[in-house]
């Protein structure tokens, strides 16, 4: 009790001995430097005698396994002050107890997107220490990731969109979608870091369970498989043009002659190239697709934009009242606008990526992205629609003369493209079945195998049955990019936080997507049922 009272007796003649202007910081007494480590000090402490002066702990350290003192209570009072780390390195020989640092290689929460963390051979430590390494993204970087990633195959069906919406429309909906996506790609960050989880499928299925997890993960692969669809449609149709303008007599020659056919491409440029591809286990091996990928939009954007003003008249659409201001498929041409902006599922990967991921630098990333993207999709609308009118397809490519000479490299460019692009999609879905069928189990050849030829053969083989790239784009923008864009960022962001009149923006956000998939879905359904609006004629 004595021995209380005087250790009390002693702390208040030190606070009022202290400086007052101690007292200004935070925590000025109780906390040491922001330098000093927190170590946790293990084993058997020395003991000392009962006279000795004791010096006063370092409040910033903590210590374990005290020694009993002999009435059985732990004597915090004898045991020696755990020392400095550099006096511990200075005499590494002489130290008998374990230091173990605290809290020591935490970082600053960043998203990652790896399904599997570490292979066998790898241990956590290895991994982060390889993952600390990886180099980061500057802004600039950042925004060519998520610009190549929203002008991608999309963009060759905006004059098409333009042609379902009307001129007048198509403009206000380009401008209004844009603003849409760019909103809903924050989104998808915002609601990762108040869900603690660094995946657009994991804070989805935070908020929803089960539920949500099977929604994200079907929008997620049917939106890669349709795009795995679309791209051996734009296969088809590139490619047998080039060669035929090329080789004149190419259908003449025995066995050869067969390139001439689009069903046969498909079914050896997508087996002999794209299936070998899409076996990688490692996405990164197919990083160069990337600076190919803008190579070819830049040039089919020039074409279309040039070679506009030399097609021949007869080949050239009219102009009717609701072609200029509102068409009747307004809500068809959401999907395919869409279909062109969706990249909210690398969202996550691209904020990760960032040197100093921040909502303000993503922010800054996204704006530049989807308004440049904008930009270059209505270019791309407005040269094709206002070239053909009426006529206009859904790949507007097939628009021109085959006899064009930058038409045919522009073709060929956009065909390659497709190429190396598809094994990516095929990557996105394969991936999807073994998070949602196989979680956390190990790699196994056997079911890779099943799962990349089953995807590539069934794409194949939907592509040798229709040519209708519109019809393709109108489906998979009006289900699984409207669910990814414009239907669970805004619902999760209600989950996750309390009633404001940005939840009451994302509610309207929600109910537009639920509308436009529901009247383009049935409108879809109805005009490829029907054969409204014309039939499109392959060239087999």
């Amino acid at each position: 009790m004595a021995k209380a009272k005087s250790h009390s007796n002693r702390r208040n003649e030190e606070s009022s001995n202290r400086n007052p202007e101690e007292d200004v910081g935070l925590l000025a007494e109780e906390a040491g430097s922001e330098d000093e480590d927190i170590i946790v000090h293990s084993g058997q402490a020395q003991e000392q005698g009962h006279n000795e002066t004791h010096t006063p702990r370092t409040p910033n350290r903590v210590r374990f396994d005290l020694p009993p003192s002999p009435n059985g209570q732990l004597n915090a009072s004898n045991g020696a002050p755990p020392v400095y780390d550099d006096e511990i390195h200075a005499h590494p020989s002489s130290r008998t107890q374990s230091f173990t640092p605290l809290l020591t290689g935490i970082e600053a929460p960043s998203v990652t997107v790896a399904s599997s963390p570490w292979d066998d051979d790898e241990d956590v430590h290895t991994w982060a220490e390889r993952e600390r390494s990886r180099p980061k993204s500057n802004l600039r970087n950042a925004f060519m990731n998520m610009a190549n990633s929203i002008i991608g195959a999309g963009i060759i069906g905006q004059p098409y969109a333009f042609r379902q919406a009307g001129l007048l429309a198509g403009v206000i909906l380009l401008i209004a979608l844009t603003i849409t996506v760019d909103w809903t790609i924050r989104l998808i960050v915002i609601n990762s870091k108040l869900s603690g989880r660094d995946s657009f499928q994991g804070t989805v299925e935070f908020c929803f369970g089960r539920t949500g997890l099977i929604a994200i993960s079907v929008a997620q692969w049917a939106f890669a498989f349709g795009g795995m669809i679309a791209f051996c449609i734009i296969v088809g149709d590139s490619i047998p043009h080039v060669l035929t303008a090329v080789f004149p007599g190419l259908r003449d020659v025995p066995v050869l002659g067969l390139l001439a056919n689009r069903r046969a491409v498909i079914v050896v440029f997508v087996l002999g190239i794209s299936y070998p591809l899409s076996l990688y286990r490692d996405i990164a091996k197919l990083a160069k697709a990337s600076t190919l990928a803008l190579i070819s939009m830049m040039i089919i954007l020039f074409t279309v934009v040039t070679q506009g003003f030399m097609v021949p008249q007869e080949d050239r659409g009219e102009f009717t009242t609701p072609l200029l201001t509102i068409n009747d498929g307004i809500f068809q041409a959401i999907g395919v606008i869409s279909f062109a902006f969706v990249c909210h599922h690398n969202s996550l990967l691209i904020y990760g990526s960032l040197q100093t991921p921040t909502i303000d630098r993503f922010s800054t990333v996204t704006h530049y992205s989807t308004s440049i993207s904008m930009v270059a999709c209505l270019l791309m609308a407005l040269s094709g629609f206002l070239t053909f009118g009426s006529k206009t397809l859904g790949n507007v490519l097939n628009n021109f003369p085959a006899t064009n000479p930058l038409v045919n490299l522009a073709r060929l460019c956009f065909g390659l493209n497709m190429l190396t692009t598809l094994p990516l999609e095929a990557f996105v879905c394969r991936e999807v079945m073994f998070n949602y069928w196989f979680p956390g189990e190990p790699f196994n050849m056997h079911l890779h195998l099943i799962f990349t030829s089953a995807l590539v053969v069934s794409a194949m083989i939907l592509s040798l049955v229709t040519c209708d790239l519109g019809a393709v784009f109108e489906l998979i923008g009006a289900t699984s990019a409207c669910a990814l864009a414009y239907i669970l960022p805004p619902l999760c962001y209600i989950k996750l936080t309390t009633r404001t009149w940005r939840t009451w923006m994302a509610g309207a956000c929600v109910a537009f997507g639920g509308a436009v998939m529901l009247i383009s879905l049935f409108q879809a359904s109805k005009k490829m049922i029907l054969n409204e609006g014309g039939v499109t004629k392959c060239d087999w």
